[in-house]
């Protein structure tokens, strides 16, 4: 009895001493983990179609990543170091000859116009109490722009590290599968073979679901950006589809870009971007993207929502792929295993095994083929 309870807690001490060493890392191994699963069938078919190896065709499918990521990345630093320079400029000459009159137009809106032009004359009249008004919220500012700059290069951090595992994942992931096929049938039998299906068709819908969404988003998002006359639209639209991977991350595009659009004395420019923006891309933003994934995973509605907006929250960038997997996937484990029963009858599990060892032969046997051309 005694021995027994050693090698338990030995075992337990062991298995929180590995949980300590891959805590700083296993946001980015989930992110790898989800990177190959999803993107495997490109690199079989890399491996099949130009006779690679496993190294080379692992490194070319990291580099592709890579490049996928980081140039919207690159575009959009460009383009950001431009508006910076327009901006910076602007308020230096706000500083210096102050701010201009209302624009005609600001008067005559609904409600507030005329106290926001009122307001907006007096501050063009005296530029001291625009400085008293803003000064209270210029650390807030500086403090905010600080938090996103940290998070933006953790966030990039993460991705490289991530990308470095996907590229082992890639390289040793016929031997992964194997032996987690053999953990989960040594624990749950043949229930393993469902699950290891579930697992995959939630994790593929959740990730498909989310960038299709960011696509749709980006096209509508630069539809109105050329229809309302603003410059760099295409590089803006670029911005716009990597920020939507977001929920709500479209605004950073369209409202500055609506916001000028009203200063140029453009209204009708600036009313339609606003309104095409904040009802089309705001209802994709909540709507579309739960559809998509719910579609592709086969989850309720409410749980994708909860799982992409608590995910970014939790994980950040990254968490936006990995809540709705991590709670479809306990979702799906907890409505399999609350059946009572189990989770598919012999004659499916022996189909699925068959299947997937016709697949592997076929595809063994190709590679052996293009070998021997």
């Amino acid at each position: 009895m005694t021995e027994r309870f050693l090698i338990w807690v030995l075992l337990a001490g062991l298995i929180a001493g590995c949980l300590a060493v891959l805590q700083p890392f296993i946001a980015a191994l989930a992110w790898a983990a989800i990177l190959t699963f999803t993107t495997w069938p490109i690199y079989a078919w890399l491996r099949l179609r130009w006779r690679l190896h496993r190294v080379p065709a692992a490194l070319l499918m990291v580099v592709l990543t890579a490049v996928v990521i980081l140039l919207p990345l690159a575009l959009i630093a460009e383009s950001g170091l431009q508006n910076a320079a327009n901006i910076r400029r602007m308020i230096n000459e706000v500083l210096i000859f102050g701010l201009p009159p209302a624009p005609t137009w600001l008067s005559s809106l609904p409600v507030l116009g005329s106290t926001v032009s009122d307001l907006w004359n007096h501050w063009s009249a005296d530029l001291e109490s625009l400085l008293a008004a803003i000064h209270p919220y210029l650390g807030m500012f500086a403090k905010e722009g600080l938090h996103l700059v940290i998070t933006v290069t953790d966030g990039v951090a993460r991705m490289a590290v991530a990308l470095f595992i996907a590229f082992f994942f890639f390289l040793y992931g016929d031997a992964i599968e194997r032996r987690l096929r053999g953990f989960l049938y040594r624990i749950i039998g043949g229930q393993a073979e469902r699950l290891i299906t579930i697992t995959g068709a939630t994790v593929r819908g959740a990730v498909y679901g989310i960038l299709s969404t960011a696509l749709v988003q980006g096209l509508m998002l630069s539809l109105g950006l050329w229809v309302s006359g603003v410059p760099n639209a295409l590089t803006l639209a670029l911005a716009g589809t990597f920020f939507s991977l977001v929920p709500g991350g479209g605004m950073v595009i369209w409202v500055p870009a609506a916001i000028w659009l009203f200063s140029m004395d453009h209204p009708y420019a600036g009313a339609i971007l606003t309104a095409w923006c904040a009802i089309g891309i705001t209802v994709a933003d909540s709507f579309v993207r739960p559809w998509f994934i719910a579609r592709g995973a086969h989850l309720p509605f409410l749980l994708t929502l909860i799982g992409v907006l608590g995910g970014a929250f939790a994980f950040g960038l990254l968490g936006i792929f990995l809540g709705p997997v991590l709670l479809g996937v306990g979702f799906i484990l907890v409505e399999e295993f609350s059946r009572g029963a189990p989770l598919a009858p012999a004659a499916e599990i022996h189909a699925l095994r068959h299947e997937d060892a016709r697949k592997a032969a076929e595809t063994i046997a190709a590679l052996r083929r293009s070998r021997e051309i």
